[in-house]
């Protein structure tokens, strides 16, 4: 008798995490069933996929949604209705900037809470690491958060205060014993501030001042103080958003130590330059800052050397209000992109430079997957979920106002033309995006890590 499956997807190009492979995906309920050649059975819905490529729905692990308490800037909602047309079916919520920040158990329950009602895909959330709240990492680690973010730096937000030396290791301490990971911005404040005064004593507060402002040296020095701290206590370390490659010269030299440290970037850091940003305006503000072409260089050259471990969006949007009219030193200091990164990763990883598809998989999902140990997401394999994100690789497409799903219609790319465009997001075998059209609202679980004591 022929298998009966909820749904097939039929003769795509599949990302396996062995490689690309022309084969039939056959769904039952929310997991993956069968994977291959021509197989046999009907189902409740069949996909033609022929001439289209299917990635793993991308796992996005740093994004800012805002939600509760700055639902003017973003909203779970708007934002992984963007999420979920750029061919992502997973995230994790940073602790701020929402109001309150995620430092305690209640605030991390509000936000599921809000999940649970209005996410369009699966969700997971970072806690917050401050010197206000050593004594609630517990809570947190019991109530299913991600693992933990701080700030070796000022933050941008007031309430989220950044950590000091002794914060820093006090914390990674309690986060070993967790079985959790701890994501770091890394910057270094005393050099941050200095730098900035020199150039406010001289007027100056245009882009070039941001720049020097946020000099190379202010994250490779934190970079490197980060690590020693992990090195120390043995906690497994992310360091946030990298945007030098001699940072990622440093963390693999800390990995060939034993040291557990992985890199995360951003897709705007292999994108953009820092002559396109000042071209471009405040929509490019982010921090650490996009840095010059011939270092974008060298992070296409790591990425393809093995040195970056995943790529996420680092969405992080505001009140538009907080970004016209003020200086570029004075704006907010946050890029919209969680729609793009895959769709960016093919235009400038896959047909500028042609970087493997397999390889772009694994950043936008498997790895970021495994490096929070999260199971049964991340790729297309048997009995894991039904994720998918199914892309036309030749579609090209021009970024409108009128076509982006964030809450305001502001994005660094915006006017960007990209090659490669997302047909349809399937999340644990429902489509939950097609052709641009989201299906809104309460579809998405809370995702939970596995917990990893040594």
């Amino acid at each position: 008798m022929a298998a009966q499956y909820s749904l097939l997807l039929r003769g795509g190009r599949v990302l396996l995490p062995e490689g690309e492979k022309v084969v039939d995906i056959a769904v039952e309920g929310e997991k993956i069933a069968a994977i291959g050649e021509e197989l046999t059975g009907t189902a409740a819905r069949e996909i033609d996929a022929k001439g289209k490529v299917i990635f793993p729905g991308t796992f996005d692990a740093h994004v800012h949604f805002n939600d509760p308490g700055r639902r003017e800037w973003e909203t779970i909602a708007t934002g992984t209705a963007a999420l979920a047309a750029g061919g992502g079916t997973a995230f994790v919520d940073m602790p701020l900037n929402s109001n309150p920040c995620t430092l305690h158990a209640k605030e991390l329950n509000d936000k599921i809470a809000i999940a649970e009602k209005d996410s369009v895909t699966d969700f997971a959330f970072w806690g917050g690491l401050t010197p206000q709240n050593l004594d609630s990492l517990e809570e947190l680690a019991e109530g299913g958060c991600m693992g933990f973010k701080s700030f070796a730096c000022y933050s941008g937000i007031p309430e989220f205060e950044g950590i000091d030396d002794y914060t820093a290791l006090k914390g990674m301490e309690k986060i070993k014993k967790l079985g959790l990971p701890l994501m770091v911005h890394c910057e270094s404040p005393l050099l941050v501030q200095k730098l900035g005064e020199e150039m406010q004593a001289e007027g100056k507060e245009d882009v070039w001042a941001y720049f020097h402002a946020h000099a190379r040296i202010t994250e490779l020095e934190s970079v490197q103080r980060m690590i020693s701290i992990a090195e120390e206590t043995g906690v497994q370390l992310i360091i946030a958003h990298v945007s030098l490659a001699e940072s990622l010269d440093i963390i693999r030299a800390a990995k060939l130590r034993g040291v557990d440290v992985t890199a995360e970037t951003i897709g705007q850091y292999l994108i953009l330059t820092d002559e396109e940003v000042a071209a471009i305006g405040t929509a490019a503000k982010c921090s650490p800052p996009v840095r010059d072409a011939a270092n974008q260089l060298q992070m296409w050259a790591r990425l393809m050397k093995g040195d970056i471990d995943f790529v996420d969006s680092d969405h992080s949007p505001s009140d538009p209000s907080l970004k016209e009219g003020v200086s570029f030193v004075k704006a907010w200091g946050g890029i919209a992109s969680v729609e793009h990164t895959l769709t960016g990763l093919l235009t400038h990883g896959y047909h500028a430079r042609r970087i493997p598809l397999s390889l772009i998989a694994k950043l936008t999902s498997e790895n970021a997957a495994r490096t929070l140990h999260v199971p049964n997401k991340g790729k297309i394999a048997v009995g894991y979920d039904a994720d998918f994100a199914i892309v036309d690789l030749d579609e090209t497409w021009t970024l409108t106002k009128e076509s982006i799903h964030y809450l305001h219609p502001v994005s660094p790319y915006m006017g960007t033309t990209f090659k490669g465009q997302v047909k349809e997001t399937i999340l644990r075998g429902e489509s939950i995006q097609q052709n641009g059209k989201v299906a809104m609202g309460g579809r998405g679980k809370l995702v939970r890590p596995e917990r990893v004591v040594k």
